[in-house]
């Protein structure tokens, strides 16, 4: 029980939502959106469709859930150390792009985006959340006196994330800690930060 006396999750409904989560990431990996309904999820994950519906009343509510848990399992907390936090949270998407199931969710999204709506929305969710690690690692660093004013952080959070994505998706190369070190000490070197 917590302070106010409740009951944590029901470790049933965990389990149930935990499965469901995995087989849609599955799905989408192995079959693109098409293959990511509440049918096939209920039949890979053993959740009932009802249960489904009641969590996730449409499929990209259901997939935005599912890789932001991923992305959430990598993220670090924050120590305060810019260079340290950046190449945590760095290495983070580096994980991501390095599992296959996520890689290639990563995958089917990107390339299906530009013709379908609602995978449109989906990329730009799963962008936001994303960069929502490096943009509060970037507004404490500003407040901190350690970025001026000006600096954008969007734009730092894309030259950080942007070589990762190359990197791996375009040149299909593997992504080591080495090149996350180098593309975050490059990047605070550009916007004259001292760590």
């Amino acid at each position: 029980m917590d302070d106010h006396g409740n009951r944590g999750p029901d470790p049933r409904v965990v389990r149930s939502q935990q499965a469901a989560l995995t087989a849609a990431r599955e799905l989408l990996a192995e079959e693109g959106w098409p293959g990511v309904t509440h049918v096939a999820v209920a039949a890979r994950s053993g959740v009932g469709r009802t249960t489904l519906y009641r969590h996730w009343p449409d499929v990209r509510a259901l997939l935005f859930d599912a890789i932001v848990q991923q992305i959430n399992q990598v993220r670090r907390v924050p120590t305060g150390d810019l260079r340290a936090d950046l190449t945590g949270e760095l290495n983070g998407l580096r994980l991501l792009l390095e599992d296959p199931v996520t890689e290639r969710c990563i995958r089917a999204i990107l390339d299906r985006a530009p013709f379908d709506p609602a995978l449109g929305k989906l990329k730009e969710a799963l962008y936001q959340a994303g960069a929502s690690g490096f943009l509060a690692i970037l507004e404490t660093a500003r407040a901190h006196g350690q970025l001026t004013p000006s600096t954008e952080a969007t734009t730092i959070v894309e030259q950080l994330a942007g070589p990762l994505f190359y990197r791996r998706l375009f040149a299909g190369r593997h992504i080591d800690t080495g090149y996350v070190d180098t593309i975050v000490d490059d990047v605070l070197h550009v916007h004259g930060v001292n760590t």
